[in-house]
């Protein structure tokens, strides 16, 4: 797990452009009460402060918790709203006292939560603190399923304001009614209280909150888990966004934490993730660790425009406009009268997304303010609303009706389009497009593009026009050229577009930049095809899943793919129709894949597979049925520039009822340029336990925790067994010291695969003891599977922390151990060492 670093230096470099944010940004942004709010809402608009969780896990402190108090304060950020400061889980003992209360655990908490809330609100600013509506927490402290009394009479004692409700190990039936029950319980305990206290419901949006929890939670979550990367933020959008008519004050959708400072994503999706969740009313509930965040981040978090928009007093959540072919429009009303306009382009290309202002709550007007509420630029537009957004980004204007235009510049977007690039080979098609959206002409347009050094961009037709009436564009196509040798991956290019408006031909100028992909063939070898990029995948339902079938909308949310009962860790999981490309370049030979209809899915009709090599079907398998044995398919590519693979048959089945075909492709390794037969397939992985020839000596870490273990059939991905392991609901450690030392230099990663319990999921994690000490070593955060879904849990070595003075020497691993919980039947097999 990680550790809290201590307070930074370089954060008052960070602080200091924070307060120059804050001070250069419009005043009129003040976040008052909703109008109309009853004294008792205690969440008038949607909470803002910090939790723990997404940067530190269980590595929570009294200490992390006062500094970041104090680094809230002294940024500005408390100023601009963020005001609740949120222990998440592990914050206790693993047992109740004599008394039957919760205890701070005393050597994270040494003033106990008590002593920290008095910290708290001694800076102005207020503590949460974490329960579960269950018999555990998600890490396997004390629950609160049953004691709702005790448990929030203790926090309110403590003077904790806000509590975040958590739904693991909660013994229910999946009925809604339970989870009504469950979660009104705590809600008339805290009643009970007399003091209050901020609720927050997350049971991952499992019963549909939104249609019950008005009346008992302040906050519900709509979805799973937020992860720090784009395909989850996508997802999260995705689901939350359509929950528009269930918000206002008091009662807010919740799409999870905020991300943005912890490194997985962009500076654009970043703030992509602060704009969305400001116009769906989200809380905004910071994730990283503020003590060492970078000024970007800081000036992210703190854009007050943004925020204003989140926190205005009217307390509505967009509604969704358009949402189609993965762009999305959304209109907010504000309680001054302005709408806030967000153009959001989910897609991996710049793309131009405009709405008629008409189709907005906007008052008809002969033109139309538009405030860009993260450049500060200030444009009027006549009929449209429109931005060129770039891939992953979101454009979000403040806009009211303008009476005079005349003295305000004109919108003007410049889009493009480029479709991917071959080094050294014929040049692709670039097209821009610069088009005038404000209420009069423009005159002298002339568009020019900025490659990278030493490409070649050549202009095919007119690049300038002497003038552009309203709502007219001019498109340019160019030539361009990436030279030999450009690396693969995405490359920038920018498309200006130059101009002169008004009477006073005052000159103006809009920029775009467009990221063109370059593809080059895969290198020598074998390897498993989910490790390459593909130039494009996309399926019916849910993403492309890597080494996973697909679950439903949600990245990551399926099981390993089962085909016929056969378990496979690699492969490629879409729900039919789908299709994937691969760039070949005409240096692979051939593609070896088993497919199949994965064990998890509902289909009652059959599927089909095809793999098409240069739309030339190389191989393929028909009527294809769930329940079968995968289906092995290999196919020449000998000379191939493109690979395509096809899974087609999900629609209605004969009765009429609907079909989610989870179609995979399992297995799937590729071999191209000089290599042999006996060439592993990589990445390289290494076995180093398997469960073949019974327990293999492996034992229970603390033996007085509780746990069992048995060799099974029941579940395997390599061989014919795995490892029974019956868990005891807190956890324990499950491994073996080893004999002589195991090295594994050249290796990046240990995992193992794990199917959790029937009833209750599992959280899977991985230690190792190194040297003649036997110094334990714990790896990166823990991982959930849910309840009969399977997964690979992996920390890679680079994430396992030794204690201090003890460094992680691979070639002295001298034990193994994963963590298991749930007090269920687990099953877990292939502990292996792993090349990334």
């Amino acid at each position: 797990m990680r550790c809290p670093t201590r307070l930074s230096l370089a954060v008052g470099a960070a602080l200091t452009l924070l307060g120059g944010v804050l001070a250069a940004a419009p005043p009129a942004v003040s976040a008052p009460v909703a109008a109309g709010a009853s004294a008792e809402t205690l969440a008038p608009t949607p909470p803002m402060g910090f939790n723990n969780w997404n940067a530190f896990g269980c590595d929570v402190s009294e200490a992390l918790i006062r500094e970041t108090a104090d680094v809230l304060v002294s940024s500005g950020l408390a100023e601009l709203g963020y005001e609740y400061v949120n222990i998440d889980d592990c914050w206790s003992m693993r047992e109740r006292g004599p008394d039957g209360r919760l205890v701070p655990d005393p050597v994270k908490f040494p003033n106990g939560i008590a002593g920290l809330a008095d910290y708290v609100h001694g800076k102005g600013l207020k503590l949460g603190i974490y329960g579960d509506a269950g018999t555990r927490t998600c890490a396997g402290y004390p629950g609160s399923l049953g004691k709702e009394d005790i448990d929030a009479q203790t926090w309110a004692d403590w003077g904790v304001d806000y509590l975040k409700y958590d739904n693991c190990h909660n013994q229910s039936d999946g009925s809604q009614a339970d989870f009504v029950r469950r979660y009104t319980a705590m809600r008339e305990a805290l009643d009970r209280t007399g003091r209050p206290i901020v609720y927050a419901i997350c049971e991952w949006g499992q019963s549909r909150p939104w249609e019950w929890a008005h009346d008992v939670g302040d906050l519900w979550r709509t979805t799973g888990d937020i992860s720090d990367n784009w395909p989850s933020l996508r997802s999260i959008i995705a689901q939350n966004a359509p929950l528009h008519p269930y918000a206002g004050p008091g009662n807010w959708n919740d799409p999870d934490m905020l991300e943005i400072g912890n490194g997985g994503m962009t500076a654009t999706e970043y703030r992509t993730h602060l704009s969305m969740w400001a116009m769906m009313a989200a809380p905004l509930l910071i994730g990283t660790d503020l003590r060492t965040a970078s000024p970007d981040t800081l000036a992210i978090l703190g854009n007050r425009e943004v925020v204003a928009i989140d926190q205005d007093r009217l307390g509505v959540q967009a509604a969704v406009l358009e949402d189609r072919d993965g762009l999305m429009v959304l209109d907010k009303p504000l309680a001054d009268g302005d709408r806030a306009i967000a153009l959001y382009n989910s897609t991996d290309a710049l793309a131009t997304v405009d709405v008629e202002a008409s189709a907005t709550g906007l008052p008809a007007a002969g033109a139309y303010q538009l405030r860009d509420v993260w450049t500060g630029q200030v444009r009027q537009a006549g009929t449209t609303i429109s931005a060129a957004v770039p891939a992953h980004g979101t454009v979000v204007y403040r806009v009211r009706a303008l009476d005079d235009p005349g003295s305000t510049a004109p919108l003007v977007t410049a889009g493009a389009a480029l479709g991917t690039l071959v080094p050294g080979a014929e040049g692709g098609t670039l097209t821009t497009t610069a088009t005038n959206r404000g209420a009069g002409p423009i005159h002298h347009v002339e568009v020019s593009v900025r490659a990278p050094q030493g490409w070649s961009v050549v202009t095919t037709s007119p690049a300038d026009q002497s003038e552009l009436a309203p709502d007219a564009s001019l498109s340019t196509t160019w030539t361009v050229t990436a030279p030999e040798g450009t690396a693969a991956g995405a490359h920038p290019i920018t498309v200006t577009a130059d101009y002169m408006w008004g009477p006073h031909h005052t000159p103006g100028s809009t920029t775009s930049e467009l990221v063109t992909t370059v593809v080059t063939a895969p290198p020598d070898g074998r390897r498993h095809l989910g490790t390459l990029e593909p130039v494009r995948a996309a399926g019916a339902r849910g993403p492309v899943e890597v080494d996973l079938s697909v679950g439903g909308a949600a990245e990551g949310d399926g099981s390993l793919i089962t085909i016929g009962g056969r378990v496979h860790t690699r492969g490629l999981g879409t729900a039919a129709p789908s299709e994937i490309v691969y760039y070949l370049g005409g240096r692979c030979s051939s593609l070896t894949t088993d497919v199949g209809l994965d064990d998890a899915a509902t289909a009652a009709v059959p599927a089909a597979f095809t793999v098409l090599a240069d739309d030339e079907v190389v191989a393929s398998a028909e009527n294809v049925l769930a329940g079968q044995a995968p289906r092995t398919l290999v196919a020449d590519l000998t000379g191939a520039t493109w690979l395509r693979l096809v899974a087609t048959g999900s629609g209605p089945a004969p009765d009429g009822t609907v079909v989610n075909d989870s179609a995979d492709w399992a297995a799937p390794v590729l071999t191209c340029g000089d290599v042999s037969p006996d060439d592993p397939v990589l990445p390289v992985e290494r076995t180093l336990v398997s469960f073949e020839s019974g327990t293999e000596d492996w034992t229970i870490a603390n033996p007085g925790d509780g746990g069992t273990m048995a060799r099974s059939s029941a579940f395997h991905t390599d061989g014919e067994y795995g490892l029974q392991v019956d868990t005891p609901l807190s956890g324990n450690w499950f491994g073996r010291v080893l004999p002589e030392p195991l090295d594994l230099s050249g290796f990046s990663a240990l995992r193992f695969d794990v199917r959790g319990g029937a009833t209750s999921g599992t959280t899977g994690e991985i230690a190792v003891q190194v040297g003649p000490d036997l110094s334990w070593c714990q790896g990166g955060r823990w991982a959930w599977t849910g309840a009969g879904a399977s997964r690979t849990v992996s920390a890679a070595f680079a994430e396992i922390e030794c204690p201090a003075g003890v460094q992680l020497d691979l070639t002295q691993i001298r034990a193994l151990w994963v963590f298991l919980n749930g007090g269920d039947r687990v099953h877990i097999d292939n502990v292996r060492a792993a090349e990334e």
